[in-house]
Parts: C-alpha cells; sequence; structure tokens
C-alpha cells in the first residue's frame, strides 16, 4: 500500500515537534520562566501578544506557541493516519492516546499557570507529554512501515525478554517522575558531589531535597543495570532478529548517554545544555522502549 508523501512528512513534523515541546517545557522548568507570562493563559500578562518581552516572557511565551502549533499537526496526523491506516490494529489506539496526552499535558500547564500545584503533582507534566511524544512516535513508524521501509516481521520474544521489556519500561516511568521531582523540588544541586552526596562519603539524606536527588540517582542507576542485562541477554539471544538486537543495543547506548549526562550536570553545576541533553535522553529512551512493547504485542512468542 502506497502512502502519501506528505503523511509521511507531517509525521515526521510532528515527531520532531513533539519532542521540541518536552525540551521546551524542560527549558521553562530549568529556567525559571514558568511565571514569565505570569497568572495569564491562553494570554501573556494581560496581553494576547506580550509587548515587553523579556528572557523568562520570550522562554514561556514561545513554549506556548510552539505547544500550540505541534498540536495541531499532532492532531492532523491522528485523524489521518486513522483514516489511511484505520486497518493496522495500533493506529487508532496510538492517535487517541497521542492527542489525550497531549491535551492533558497542555491543561495540567495551564492549570500551574493559573491556579499553581505541588511539586508532586507538576512532576507528571513531564511523564505525560512523554506519553504523547511516544505515541506520535510510533504512529509515525508505523506511516513508513506501511510502506516497508523497514520490516518488523517474524518477531519471536521470549519469556525472559518479555520480563525485560515490560518491567524496564514501567520501571523507566519511575526514573522519569523522580527526575522530574529533582526539577520541581530545585533539588539538583541539593547534593554537589557525584556520584554520592556529600565528599563523596557514605550517608544516609538527612532532608527531603536530599533523599529527592539520591532516590533519583539510584534508581537511574539500576535501570541502567537493568538495561544492560538485557542488552547481554538479546546479545546473546537474538542475533539473528535484527530490529531486537538493534533496539537494545541503542538502549544501552541511550541509558548510558543519560547517566553520564546526569552526573555532568551536576559536576558542572547545572549546564544548561547538558540539562536539556539529559532530557532528551530519556525521551528519546522512553520512546524507544514502547517501540519494543509494540513489538512485543507481534510476537510470536520464541522458546
Amino acid at each position: 500500500m502506497h502512502i502519501h508523501k506528505y503523511l509521511k512528512g507531517l509525521a515526521i513534523v510532528s515527531t520532531v515537534g513533539m519532542l521540541l515541546i518536552l525540551l521546551g517545557g524542560a527549558l521553562v522548568t530549568k529556567t525559571d520562566s514558568g511565571m514569565g507570562c505570569g497568572r495569564h493563559w491562553p494570554g501573556c500578562n494581560g496581553q494576547l501578544i506580550p509587548d515587553e518581552i523579556t528572557t523568562e516572557v520570550l522562554i514561556e511565551f514561545s513554549h506556548r506557541l510552539v505547544t500550540g502549533a505541534v498540536g495541531i499537526f499532532i492532531v492532523a496526523l491522528a485523524i489521518w493516519a486513522w483514516r489511511a491506516l484505520g486497518h493496522v490494529r495500533e493506529t487508532k489506539f496510538l492517535s487517541f492516546m497521542a492527542v489525550f496526552f497531549l491535551v492533558l499535558q497542555a491543561l495540567i500547564g495551564a492549570a500551574q499557570v493559573k491556579w499553581g500545584q505541588g511539586d508532586f503533582i507538576l512532576a507528571l507534566h513531564f511523564g505525560i507529554s512523554l506519553i504523547s511524544f511516544a505515541a506520535v512516535l510510533l504512529l509515525t513508524l508505523l506511516v513508513f512501515e506501511v510502506d516497508r521501509k523497514f520490516d518488523t516481521g517474524n518477531i519471536r520474544i521470549g519469556k525472559t525478554l518479555r520480563f525485560h521489556t515490560i518491567g524496564i519500561t514501567l520501571y523507566s516511568y519511575v526514573v522519569i517522575y523522580t527526575g522530574a521531582l529533582v526539577r520541581h523540588t530545585e533539588s539538583s544541586l541539593v547534593c554537589r558531589d557525584w556520584p554520592l552526596c556529600r565528599n563523596n562519603e557514605f550517608s544516609l539524606p538527612t532532608n527531603l531535597y536530599e533523599w529527592v536527588q539520591m532516590g533519583h540517582r539510584v534508581a537511574a542507576g539500576l535501570i541502567f543495570i537493568w538495561i544492560l542485562i538485557a542488552a547481554i541477554h538479546v546479545i546473546k539471544n537474538y542475533k539473528s532478529q535484527r530490529t531486537i538486537y538493534w533496539s537494545w543495543i541503542i538502549a544501552l547506548i541511550l541509558v548510558s548517554c543519560q547517566l553520564f549526562s546526569g552526573m555532568f550536570v551536576i559536576l558542572t553545576k547545572l549546564n544548561l545544555y547538558i540539562a536539556l541533553l539529559h532530557s532528551l535522553f530519556i525521551s528519546l529512551l522512553f520512546g524507544l522502549l514502547c517501540y519494543m512493547i509494540l513489538l512485543l504485542s507481534r510476537s510470536r512468542g520464541k522458546n
């Protein structure tokens, strides 16, 4: 079946745009620009378009504009994919998820601006946006898959890898949430050493902020070890299934980049570019893990 080239283009633009929304949201948080437009939404400081532009206003208002524009693309992609690829099992579900969680994250952002929310609620914002990103990414892969741009047929996944795939994907959300909680509770530099909190000497955290920071480090270390174990299993047993093989190799690379970028965020005292790379790596990793869940759902099993 031939898929229109404009649908492919829309899918790519939507995926890149959703990634920009994620990074834009991270930029807003990391630069404390969330109140750049005051308590006004969808306007900015009482105006449709602000006439006084500060750095905080520019970052927050640009994020809103990008979210609005990309939101239109994603709705268009969902409708078009639904009509063109409705016969593919996953299409309708992913179309719904992409739009639903995009709207949900926008509403949470708006509620924060209008009324303010607790840190533990705000930490969900990034994770909800990630679900929409993953759905858009998978829709894009479906668009290209229909034209057989890459082959994912004859997937066979055994019980051990099924356990790792589902477990790591679910656990990754815990890592994502704890990382967002670090940002929203402003706990990023409460521990200025790495890997341990103070003078690299072992001691239990003494306050909530240290618990949040060190809890995230432990969670990040555990997902690295878990993905390493899964990748070794795949290298030993799945060399003949190139999609599975390379997906886990890339996952190991991404989680390694995630771990080291997190280390350098601390050692560079919150360098903005490294912090954004930290958000980028976890976003790509989560999207890849969701893709492997899709492959798992198609697997016919393996002895």
